[in-house]
């Protein structure tokens, strides 16, 4: 008997299973990397030596309107290292800089201020500016034409009406904009909900680029990239995380070219070929992603990649938020994968309702395998609801998933989904 820790929220679930049903165990070999120096080393690295452009100070220099756009409470973004070093390298620029720090909500709720302050430090709450972005409030928005995709741009005006703006985050594989980070703090960042929408039409989420690990020829990172672009993105600083969310190597500068540079650091460290299996049992890595049903679908999509047709994929994810927004849980709830994903077909791009990719996503893979949900902050009706067969612990879903494809089925074990980027 084997026992695998599976991340769920702050902790993990112990997972026993027999040697002779286990096929394979997938880990990113990120989780091995072994950075050669401190985190708050890296990022002054990273920050001394830039990648396309030249140093933040030195960009810095003459701006006094300055915005740094920064990730939400559902991202593992380490600011309270980040954000200082970043004040810290403008200020020295521009020692009279009117500096906003402008967090990109996307779609998602505001953070609340006890959020902002585990996220951001005590300090930086109480003695810097700070904005959120509300993608629901057309006002704050200014328009710059039309995407590649036809797609409206508007994006929040703090950041279109400054003297330089930078971007921070970080990097992971992604399950249709082919990894995170670089342009993704604009779009769908500080974008508004109609921009946002229409970059995840059905459409763009049905291209057979739009997928984990591949950015060319990829629809929605096309229009992410031209969106930064064009809003004038100087430059980014996003780092790359181990297994306990800290920073393992960082890069900034050109918003392409660093960007890039760190994607590839991730393919290399996160790529590993599929293993084909009757039974998949993954999760979202624990807190922040898996607070949520919305976000799941980011590790459901890597053990798709893995499990067979007719197999079953079990989901480890706390949801200690509850489902996520109003619309896609009346999306997942609003009958079978079949007429969810019907019904969604007929949805124009300029009228893509918020957060219809998540349900998209899960209504292809349910057509194609069951679905577990390990989770004890969601009801079992609730997860009966979104199509999905509710359980209170990996050892119980293994159990019930044995009865639907056989005792003797092989089991691949994904720890983090989020993390490993499957490749068949």
């Amino acid at each position: 008997m084997k026992e695998i820790h599976m991340p769920y929220s702050a902790g993990t679930l112990p997972l026993h299973i027999e040697e002779k049903n286990l096929e394979a165990v997938l880990t990113a070999r990120i989780h091995q990397f072994i950075p050669p120096r401190g985190e708050a080393e890296l990022i002054q690295d990273a920050l001394a030596s830039p990648i396309g452009a030249p140093p933040l100070r030195e960009l810095s220099r003459g701006k006094r309107k300055v915005v740094v756009v920064t990730s939400d409470h559902t991202r593992a973004v380490p600011s309270k290292l980040t954000l200082p070093l970043l004040l810290e390298e403008i200020r020295t620029g521009s020692p009279e800089a009117d500096i906003t720090i402008l967090i990109a909500t996307g779609l998602h709720r505001s953070p609340t201020r006890e959020e902002q302050i585990r996220m951001f430090g005590r300090d930086i709450v109480e003695h810097e500016r700070i904005a959120v972005n509300d993608a629901f409030q057309p006002e704050d928005f200014i328009s710059f034409g039309a995407l590649p995709s036809g797609a409206e741009f508007r994006v929040n005006r703090i950041a279109a009406q400054c003297d330089l703006l930078v971007t921070e985050g970080f990097i992971e594989p992604h399950f249709f904009a082919g990894f995170s980070g670089g342009r993704k703090s604009i779009l769908p960042g500080i974008c508004s909900e109609k921009t946002v929408n229409a970059n995840h039409s059905f459409q763009a989420i049905a291209s057979p680029r739009a997928k984990t690990g591949i950015l060319d020829g990829n629809p929605i990172h096309l229009d992410m990239v031209e969106a930064a672009r064009r809003v004038n993105v100087q430059f980014i600083l996003n780092v790359a995380l181990g297994e306990q969310k800290q920073v393992i190597a960082a890069f900034a500068g050109d918003l392409e070219q660093a960007h890039l540079a760190g994607a590839e650091f991730i393919r290399e460290w996160s790529q590993c070929p599929a293993v084909q299996g009757d039974i998949v049992i993954t999760s979202n890595g624990g807190y922040p992603l898996d607070q949520n049903l919305y976000q799941s679908p980011k590790a459901v999509a890597t053990a798709e990649a893995c499990c067979r047709p007719g197999g079953v994929i079990i989901m480890c994810c706390s949801c200690a938020d509850g489902i996520g927004g109003d619309h896609f849980e009346k999306l997942i709830t609003m009958g079978s994968p079949e007429e969810i994903a019907a019904y969604l077909s007929t949805v124009p791009p300029d009228q893509t309702i918020p957060e219809q990719w998540c349900a998209q996503i899960y209504a292809r893979i349910l057509q194609r395998n069951r679905v577990i949900l390990v989770t004890d902050h969601l009801a079992p009706e609730q997860v009966r609801g979104a199509n999905l067969i509710p359980a209170s612990t990996p050892d119980q879903a293994l159990e019930m998933a044995y009865g639907m494809v056989g005792d003797d089925a092989r089991v691949v074990v994904i720890p983090d989904g989020v993390a490993v980027l499957a490749c068949k």
